[in-house]
């Protein structure tokens, strides 16, 4: 018998069972594979290397807060530069600076960066000469800004960006859930877009602070450090697969694989929706049918280690986005050693080329060395690679992005509800809910903790 029983071993599982352990609880933390989830930092060409997230938003406290409970903060990094490129029209242009999710915020910027056609730009000012009307709910966010700035903008600004950090396509991805800044812009009464960015740009207290953060030895470490504290709390792992979730009276029976059980008063389930609702469906049908209907996109990361003078390009920068639009495999690009001081070997630069997109999932069928000649052809291309590659990596994350279409939001308030009109001692939370970046799981994760011990209190 435990107090609570945390499915799920990513980052939110593993906020969610420290946060609890440190409140007092007895947690047993159910998880087949490596704690972490999507946060993997590897031995790469003699160093270590991210194999998925590298970084963290530096502007939403729930990161930052976290490395200051564990100690990291003299750890924390930051990129060496902001600058950044989107391959558009046949070169690797600069992507501007004053922009929002790719709305831009200074059109003689964007002119002066060539991303667009003439025609591309004309569409653009007309935002600032028409009425913005605030979209009646929620809204895809291609369809939106497609209405508002034209089709460019968002074929070779928004979606590359949007769909790069969701691996989705903005043309079906929630405004509200995935973009709430641009959601807030829509909604502001401002009389344009460009001009709601703006003011939104303009709000950011010190504009030269780091956007992002990562710890030095990767997020990989991360995810080890919250491990270790909870552990030194007394939290209990076991390695297996959480089967079935029963109650059992005023309390919860976990089966796992191999015949076992654990019984607990409350459960915090942080998995995949698909695992999610299989769980709660004897419980919660509805939510269950709402967690199993979300879409997942898969993608591959692909590690490249070349001698630097085997590309031409100066690789001053973070590295390039390249538009759906473009037709390319590779939907982007990370100069990891440019970005990141600390990261690559003498001589040697660190490239980690991102593959497959929502609704383009073609190039994951290739083998291994398929995939790792196939960005090589596409770099050779779009960053002028011609050395041989020394060292390569491929990192699969298969099903592992969630897409928030339209209503996402609406939805999980429905399971939410859902689950807590049967109790209020089993909590869902996780990437698929309310949030995929890192910041969002943690808040998630914490989030989750307080209302099972709400929950448990209540039933107490």
């Amino acid at each position: 018998m435990t107090d609570v029983v945390v499915i799920g071993g990513g980052i939110t599982g593993l906020v969610a069972a420290r946060d609890l352990v440190a409140a007092g609880a007895a947690v047993t933390l159910v998880e087949p594979g490596r704690l972490g989830g999507k946060l993997r930092t590897s031995t790469f060409d003699g160093g270590v290397l991210d194999e998925s997230a590298d970084a963290f938003l530096a502007r939403v406290a729930d990161g930052v807060d976290l490395c200051h409970e564990l100690g990291l903060d003299g750890d924390l990094v930051s990129p060496s530069s902001r600058r950044a490129f989107v391959w558009s029209r046949g070169e690797l242009r600069l992507l501007p600076e004053a922009q929002l999710l790719g709305v831009p915020t200074d059109l003689d910027e964007l002119a002066a960066s060539d991303l667009l056609t003439d025609a591309g730009l004309e569409a653009a000012r007309r935002d600032l000469t028409g009425p913005m009307v605030a979209p009646d709910g929620d809204v895809a966010i291609g369809a939106f800004v497609r209405q508002r700035l034209g089709d460019e903008v968002v074929d070779r600004l928004v979606d590359p960006l949007v769909g790069g950090i969701n691996a989705g396509d903005s043309d079906v991805l929630s405004m509200a859930a995935t973009t709430p800044q641009l959601d807030a812009a829509a909604r502001s009464g401002a009389a344009s877009l460009i001009e709601a960015c703006a003011a939104q740009r303009a709000a950011v207290a010190d504009p030269d602070a780091p956007v992002f953060f990562a710890p030095r030895g990767g997020m990989g470490s991360l995810a080890e450090a919250v491990a270790t504290d909870a552990s030194g709390r007394g939290l209990a792992v076991v390695s297996s697969v959480a089967v079935g979730l029963d109650r059992e009276r005023a309390a919860w029976r976990v089966s796992i694989e191999g015949g076992r059980a654990l019984r607990a008063d409350g459960v915090v389930i942080a998995t995949p929706a698909r695992a999610a609702a299989g769980l709660v469906r004897p419980h919660a049908t509805r939510a269950a049918m709402l967690l199993d209907d979300i879409p997942y996109a898969s993608v591959a990361l692909i590690s490249l280690a070349v001698e630097r003078a085997g590309v031409e390009h100066d690789l001053v920068g973070s590295g390039f986005l390249v538009p759906r639009v473009e037709g390319r495999t590779v939907t982007a690009c990370s100069w990891a050693s440019s970005k990141w001081s600390h990261l690559g070997g003498e001589g040697r630069v660190w490239l980690r080329a991102s593959i497959g997109r929502d609704g383009d999932d073609r190039a994951l069928a290739l083998g291994d060395d398929a995939l790792v000649a196939a960005a090589v052809a596409d770099l050779a291309d779009l960053m002028a690679l011609r050395g041989p590659v020394m060292e390569s990596r491929v990192s699969r994350w298969p099903a592992s992005f969630p897409q928030y279409r339209p209503g996402h939001l609406e939805r999980i308030d429905v399971v939410e509800a859902d689950i807590a009109a049967v109790t209020p001692t089993l909590v869902v939370a996780g990437a698929a809910l309310r949030g995929l970046g890192v910041p969002a799981c943690i808040r998630q994760g914490r989030d989750a903790a307080r209302r099972v011990v709400g929950g448990l209190s209540g039933a107490s």
